[in-house]
């Protein structure tokens, strides 16, 4: 009997254990089950895409970038292919002993050991950076024969930019240069992010940047089937890239270069500009550059030339660099002073050579006897201007030239202008600390109606604020885009502008100050310059100091360095009845206006509404300040060949 319940008892164990391994086993089965539904349904298309991925590369395709023109077709940037040497410095030990050893094979210079050294320092040290560019088919296979050598070194097929022209027009179109950390971290922080995967290279300044969207295009992507050691076996599908847009400009390049070549050795600035539409015509800044040499990286040798160099090639002046106007600002200050109400075209003023105001005396240069505003543009007279600054109060002249767009950003569409300085009350009280600079005394307006003072602004403003007044008070902004070119149809689509804002000038007003700056050149200082002219013209001439000159001292330029004598400015447009060219004109530290900025300002209006070129004897006069009228037959513009200064690789 008590085996039979020894027995039952150890059945009983059996089978409890039977059901808990059952139960165990089919707990694990469910486990199991659970798991697969959640690989095989719930993460399916998560797990899919890692499979497709570890096996498949997706590699961006970057596109062609758009090219340059200007308004006649010439082109100005465009793109090449070459080979490139280039070195990845952490896949290596010894970078400088690499480069020695592919010395041996491929001639490397100096200037391209100095260019890798400033890229290596602007640059991550895992990225691929050239050490040689443009290397030829023998080059390129001496170094595939010697490439198990060089581990962290190859052969790269690349498109480099390229500006056929050279120097010309250098500050406007601008350059393109390798993407530095910076530009990285704000392209990754934008909706572009995606669509620079592969991309090295950005513009960096003038129309290359501005333009930078329209020019860049959209990049491509193949999707290719990858071996397990991470080797491409073979494309899955792709989609192309699309290449940047065209950019035609406004600007007449031809015309750029001439002038350019007008100023000689001379620094200096000129704007042209089409009041009709704000387009501009010609942006000249000088001393120029080449951009070529930033397409590949700047050695440093050439980096310092150019960036400690006293002439500044590399500042764009004509929308960076300030000055103080001169007399060229005594038509705007006319036009105040009738707008105002302060005068009107008939009020006389005594000019007796100079004015005194508080015991201080302001001269004048000569006594004109009674002036009205026709004459006192037209010989100049500072103490019709002195006084009418006076009336008028450093405020309200602050609020008359703002909409002119003096002191303001024009809006133009290139990267880096700067305001300048239009004075007032509220200006003087926050830029200086001390209470007593803070102050605005009555004294410091009187120099505000000649142009001199706190004035300063950019070239690029003072041709602008003529613009609208010939434009009968339409105030346009100026632009240099013109027309966009798709890469794929060709058709061309105008790029949009803001409409112009109408000022409310009377027209009796703009009229009476357009007949005074006539006057200059029928019978004051422009005359010179433009009395043998085919057409009519209105200009001023101005005068501005570099530096100041105490009332008691008299100027004399032979005792002044260089660099202290007076600015020589000259603005003008025509043809007077119906102005197609505005243009405003500054060389710096030349004196007398009419004597080196008129000369400049005729050969431009020359070329746009005559067609003429200057002949070779009157350019070499102009590079050495010796022009005023036209000298020798002139050429006609269209038998001008612009040659590609730069040569143009295969």
């Amino acid at each position: 009997m008590t085996e039979i319940q020894n027995s039952d008892r150890a059945f009983s164990r059996f089978r409890l254990r039977v059901v808990v391994i059952g139960l165990v086993v089919v707990l694990c089965f469910g486990i199991l089950l659970s798991r697969l539904y959640v690989l095989q349904v719930d993460r399916h298309d998560d797990l899919l895409a890692q499979a497709e991925s570890n096996r498949t590369a997706v590699v961006p395709i970057v596109p062609n970038r758009g090219q340059i023109y200007d308004r006649n077709g010439v082109l100005l940037a465009t793109n090449y292919s070459a080979y490139t040497l280039e070195i990845t410095p952490y896949k290596m030990d010894d970078v400088e002993e690499t480069i020695d050893a592919l010395s041996a094979l491929i001639e490397i210079t100096p200037r391209d050991r100095r260019r890798f050294k400033r890229l290596r320092e602007d640059s991550r040290n895992f990225d691929s950076l050239p050490i040689r560019s443009r290397l030829s088919d023998q080059e390129v296979a001496k170094f595939a024969a010697q490439r198990y050598r060089f581990p962290g070194v190859d052969v790269k097929a690349r498109l480099f930019r390229s500006y056929p022209l050279g120097e010309a027009g250098a500050h406007l179109i601008g350059y393109i240069g390798r993407i530095n950390q910076r530009e990285k971290e704000r392209i990754d922080d934008s909706d572009e992010a995606a669509n620079y995967r592969g991309t090295e290279y950005i513009g960096k300044t003038g129309v290359e940047a501005s333009y930078e969207k329209e020019l860049h295009g959209h990049t491509g992507v193949e999707r290719m089937e990858t071996s397990a050691g991470g080797h491409a076996v073979r494309k899955l599908d792709s989609s192309p890239a699309t290449p940047g847009e065209s950019v035609v400009l406004s600007v007449d390049i031809k015309l750029q270069k001439m002038v350019e070549d007008l100023y000689g050795d001379r620094r200096g600035v000129a704007v042209a500009i089409d009041p009709r539409s704000g387009e501009l015509l010609a942006m000249v800044s000088k001393p120029t550059y080449d951009p070529n040499i930033f397409v590949e990286g700047i050695d440093q040798e050439s980096w310092k030339a150019l960036n400690e160099s006293i002439d500044r090639p590399l500042l764009n002046r004509a929308m960076r660099g300030t000055y103080p106007t001169g007399s060229t600002y005594k038509p705007f200050m006319g036009l105040a002073g009738l707008e105002t109400g302060k005068r009107t075209p008939s009020t006389i003023i005594q000019d007796g050579g100079s004015w005194t105001f508080g015991g201080h005396t302001f001269r004048s240069g000569h006594a004109l006897g009674p002036v009205d505003l026709n004459r006192a543009i037209q010989h100049s007279s500072n103490v019709y201007f002195y006084t009418l600054a006076n009336e008028m109060g450093v405020d309200a002249i602050h609020d008359f030239m703002k909409p002119l767009g003096f002191g303001q950003i024009t809006g133009i569409d290139l990267p880096g202008e700067v305001r300048g300085v239009l004075p007032s009350t509220a200006w003087k009280r926050d830029t200086y600390k001390r209470p007593e600079q803070k102050r605005w005394y009555a004294g410091e307006t009187i120099s505000l109606g000649i142009g001199q003072g706190y004035n300063n602004f950019t070239i690029l403003q003072l041709t602008h604020a003529l613009a609208t007044i010939l434009d009968n008070g339409n105030s346009r902004v100026p632009h240099v885009g013109r027309t966009l070119i798709d890469p794929v149809t060709g058709e061309r689509r105008p790029i949009e502008q803001p409409p112009p804002v109408n000022l409310g000038y009377k027209q009796s007003h703009i009229d009476a100050v357009k007949r005074g700056m006539v006057s200059v050149v029928t019978g004051g200082t422009g005359r010179g310059s433009f009395g043998t002219a085919r057409y009519t013209a209105g200009g001023k001439t101005g005068t501005a100091q570099a530096i100041s000159i105490g009332q008691k001292e008299k100027y004399n330029a032979a005792r002044l360095a260089e660099r202290q004598r007076d600015h020589a400015l000259y603005i003008a447009f025509a043809p007077a009845e119906d102005p197609k060219i505005a243009v405003g004109v500054i060389v710096e530290n030349a004196g007398f206006g009419a004597g080196s900025a008129a000369p400049i300002a005729r050969r431009i209006m020359d070329y746009w509404l005559l067609g003429e070129y200057p002949s070779e004897a009157d350019m070499a006069a102009m590079q050495r300040g010796d022009g005023r009228a036209p000298i020798g037959t002139p050429r006609r513009v269209e038998d001008i060949q612009l040659k590609p200064e730069t040569e143009q690789p295969q």
